[in-house]
């Protein structure tokens, strides 16, 4: 897949060349492109915002360069979906990612200041937020994102990897636990110990529900409707 970034901060990232994102572009699962939207400013001191008409407090991101940075991107990512990083957008979710994980190509624009010109929403085809909290740019969505959708691309995780995601099943993940077996009195379960596999299976199927139910309701619920309204963690598990 082919992920491109307009934005006005490209230092910003870093993280994207580390890590997991790092080996699956080493891989070519993904390949990611950085664009200063500066760099498509017809204004001589590159500037890209401006004060809004009818006045108000802080500045807006001009349409003409966004305008003219994703023709630009769009003959060489032919058929990507084009995406604009705002408070207004859909929210984030595992569901997005399975969708977008999907899509031939990605061009992510990152909003700023107090929002871009209305007539970006022109040639965007959908909005995207990562939650109800302010932030100063749209740079951190655009990399939380792209690190989502990059864990489900082929060849980058293992299915087996991805299934014990928190949220793959609309469940949170099951406690986890390494050497040493007792630390300062607090043990291990011994069913964990057991090397029954299938009762670790369904001591930690009972555990993810028993937490999403605690901490995470509304997740608690998707999940009993997409088992039907059967609740598993009633499951006999020691």
């Amino acid at each position: 897949m082919r992920i491109d970034i307009i934005t006005i901060f490209p230092e910003i990232f870093s993280p994207l060349h580390s890590s997991i994102i790092k080996r699956a572009q080493d891989k070519g699962a993904i390949e990611l492109h950085l664009w200063n939207l500066r760099d498509f400013s017809k204004d001589k001191h590159k500037k890209v915002d401006d004060a809004p008409y009818g006045g108000g407090k802080g500045m807006v991101l001009a349409c003409e360069p966004i305008f003219l940075a994703v023709e630009h991107i769009k003959k060489h990512n032919v058929g990507s979906l084009t995406i604009l990083t705002g408070p207004q957008g859909e929210l984030f979710t595992q569901e997005s990612v399975k969708a977008l994980s999907r899509e031939k190509g990605l061009i992510i624009i990152c909003g700023h200041y107090e929002g871009v010109d209305e007539r970006v929403r022109s040639i965007i085809d959908c909005e995207i937020s990562i939650g109800d909290y302010v932030l100063t740019g749209g740079e951190l969505p655009a990399m939380v994102m792209v690190d989502c959708i990059t864990r489900l691309l082929p060849g980058v995780l293992s299915e087996e990897a991805q299934k014990y995601d928190s949220f793959f099943d609309c469940l949170l993940d099951w406690p986890c636990y390494t050497r040493p077996e007792n630390f300062r009195g607090l043990k291990v379960p011994n069913v964990l110990l057991s090397g029954n596999h299938e009762k670790i299976k369904q001591w930690r199927l009972k555990q993810a529900i028993e937490r999403t139910k605690e901490k995470r309701p509304e997740l608690y619920r998707l999940y009993l409707n997409k088992k039907g309204g059967t609740d598993e963690s009633q499951n006999n598990c020691s």
